[in-house]
């Protein structure tokens, strides 16, 4: 017969070895569950933008001989925005807005958009429905890409209803998008995304072309800082 203390050190290393086996289980369940939104959004920097303090950017669209900019700064710890155009300036939080401030949001929103999308795929994500496929043709490029698209809930926000599809390649960066408004199925605007910059750890495209079409939504003076 073996003596009680041995078999109670055999039970003891099971256990260990159990608990040791449940969490690798565990460990490899996280890393199979992150989503495909997850991984759009970290292959943009996602997983930085919990450090940063104050984005400053412009947002420009150049239309045949048309320019039109206006400028933000935005401190989304405190929601504090600031909006500069043609001289004019605005300040303003998000949590009291009276109905010019409303009104500039929806600018902001709009900006901010084309600027963070794979971050709203995050932010928004209780807000829309989402399908994801593979090998689906991007309309500009014309080559098989990943396709990932959210369709908006039909209440709420300052574009209900409205559906994005983005494509992607193996990397998870966006190469092109399209808007379609209402959920319609011609699209109302596709652009690419290109000459993507790093700053401060957040990838950002800064600039947005249409296929055969002088036009070029893009970015500059773009200035990211974060906490230590």
């Amino acid at each position: 017969m073996k003596p009680l203390f041995q078999i109670c050190s055999f039970f003891l290393i099971l256990i260990t070895i159990g608990c040791k086996s449940d969490k690798k289980k565990e460990l490899i369940k996280e890393v199979k569950e992150i989503s495909i939104l997850e991984k759009v959004a970290n292959a943009h920097g996602f997983e930085n933008w919990k450090n940063v303090t104050q984005i400053a950017f412009r947002f420009n669209v150049d239309r045949d001989s048309t320019h039109f900019e206006r400028s933000w700064v935005w401190r989304p710890k405190t929601n504090d925005i600031t909006r500069i155009s043609n001289g004019d300036t605005l300040s303003y939080n998000r949590k009291t807005m009276d109905s010019i401030a409303y009104k500039t949001n929806g600018g902001f929103i709009n900006d901010r958009y084309w600027l963070l999308a794979p971050f709203n795929l995050i932010w928004d994500s209780a807000n829309f429905q989402y399908t994801h496929s593979e090998g689906e043709m991007a309309p500009i490029a014309k080559k098989p890409m990943n396709k990932l698209t959210i369709v908006y809930k039909n209440e709420g926000g300052y574009t209900p209803g409205d559906a994005y599809d983005f494509y992607f390649a193996d990397d998870y960066l966006i190469r092109e998008w399209v808007f379609r408004k209402t959920n319609q199925a011609e699209p109302s605007m596709t652009t690419t995304w290109e000459n993507y910059n790093n700053y401060n750890g957040i990838i950002i495209a800064t600039d947005h072309k249409k296929d055969e079409s002088v036009f070029n939504l893009f970015f500059d003076d773009i200035a990211i800082h974060k906490s230590q």
